[in-house]
């Protein structure tokens, strides 16, 4: 199909799939986190609806459509990444499994309608607003990765109203802000379930943070192996060269 690209884009390979994706250094692209989440997310093989919140370019229904033939929708607050979104899905002839709405998650529920998710997902932005914000600012960068227009409490709150009951949610963050998600996930009826700590290479404290619970689940939480993201050459790990590039 014809793509017209718009400013600074660009069409990059998505990595170990046979998938393109729009991508723009000034405006979104993708980074390591989302494709872990969407690796760890538990996803129905058959049927079943997910949701990706704060899905940006769509990377993560991109990805969790090679996992399985579930309807996936991606909701994303910025009119600028979402059309990014809708355009790599159309170019990857998935529209018929991808739906993307340019919204604010927050408003989700009323627009979806509650527990209506088998599986919901985000990568939300991961630090809170400072008190006085850059004017040179990138905006686009600025949503994505600070507390500007939901905080962690919104994002767990939405996805607790969204998800079924017995519903998987599953959320990639920062270790720092660990209890604070566990807190608000069982505030919000969200059972913590599986946890994995990502790591730079080993000897060094973890910097990334996959989650994953149940709505209404009974509490059993399982601690799974670390991650290491490079080997002591400085290079992927084979675990993550199989993550990115199907490399065994």
């Amino acid at each position: 199909m014809n793509l017209e690209l718009i400013g600074d884009e660009r069409l990059d390979y998505l990595l170990a799939e046979n998938l393109r994706i729009i991508q723009s250094p000034s405006v979104f692209a993708f980074s390591l986190d989302a494709v872990l989440l969407a690796k760890f997310a538990y996803m129905p093989i058959q049927k079943g609806k997910v949701l990706d919140l704060c899905t940006g370019n769509a990377v993560v229904p991109l990805l969790l459509s090679t996992r399985s033939k579930a309807q996936i929708t991606g909701v994303e607050i910025q009119e600028r990444l979402y059309n990014m979104g809708k355009r790599s899905v159309e170019y990857n002839a998935l529209s018929n499994q991808i739906d993307m709405i340019h919204g604010d998650l927050k408003d989700m529920p009323s627009v979806l309608g509650h527990q209506k998710y088998d599986v919901v997902t985000c990568n939300p932005p991961y630090f809170k607003t400072p008190q006085k914000r850059e004017q040179n600012e990138n905006e686009h960068l600025a949503i994505a990765r600070h507390e500007i227009h939901c905080t962690l409490e919104d994002v767990v709150r939405v996805s607790s109203q969204l998800v079924r009951p017995g519903g998987k949610v599953a959320f990639v963050h920062r270790p720092g802000r660990l209890l604070e998600i566990t807190e608000w996930m069982k505030h919000y009826k969200i059972e913590p379930k599986r946890i994995q700590f990502v790591y730079p290479k080993k000897g060094r404290e973890a910097n990334t943070l996959l989650i994953e619970g149940t709505k209404n689940g009974q509490p059993d939480l399982k601690i799974l192996p670390p991650l290491f993201v490079y080997d002591e050459n400085n290079e992927y790990t084979k675990e993550v060269r199989n993550i990115l590039y199907g490399e065994e």
